[in-house]
């Protein structure tokens, strides 16, 4: 009979600075795969405290990349203590409408466009880049958003 596996430690979280990486394949679960991974990653470096803003920050961002475009996605999380940068990189050069500017607020009764102003309210700092071209076609864009961990705070905040 299997055993279930041991409860997982959570390492407290660290001043070293790291980085992770996610390939994601034009498929329409790579939202959840991107937010499962970025909250893995967070609790075993003992970051729960911003796990709910990026897991739902993450999935806004690849979730666009999905919906608006054929090609592959990547999703960068980056610690520097005290702070998470989380960059989702897609093969469109076309930045969203109001990117690093004023933008329309959606109607009512609209269904899209809510995406940035989640990323108005919940991150401390984001913006995005388009990345030019190359010789083998459009280098595309990264979409990207800040959060600022609290010193003293590491696991304080309950994940949602």
């Amino acid at each position: 009979m299997l055993q279930p596996p041991p409860p997982l430690t959570v390492v407290p979280a660290v001043t070293e600075p790291w980085q992770y990486e996610l390939l994601l394949p034009s498929d329409l679960r790579g939202p959840r795969v991107a937010r499962s991974t970025v909250r893995a990653v967070l609790l075993h470096h003992g970051l729960e405290q911003l796990s709910y803003r990026a897991a739902l920050l993450t999935t806004e961002l690849v979730t666009n990349s999905v919906r608006y475009t054929e090609g592959p996605a990547s999703v960068r999380v980056t610690w520097r203590s005290p702070e998470l940068r989380v960059s989702v990189w897609d093969t469109s050069p076309d930045l969203p409408p109001g990117c690093g500017g004023p933008r329309p607020l959606p109607s009512a009764d609209s269904e899209t466009g809510r995406g940035l102003l989640l990323l108005d309210v919940y991150a401390d700092r984001w913006g995005g880049c388009a990345l030019g071209s190359t010789p083998w076609g459009s280098g595309g864009k990264t979409i990207w958003f800040e959060l600022h961990a609290k010193e003293g705070e590491e696991g304080a905040e309950e994940d949602r």
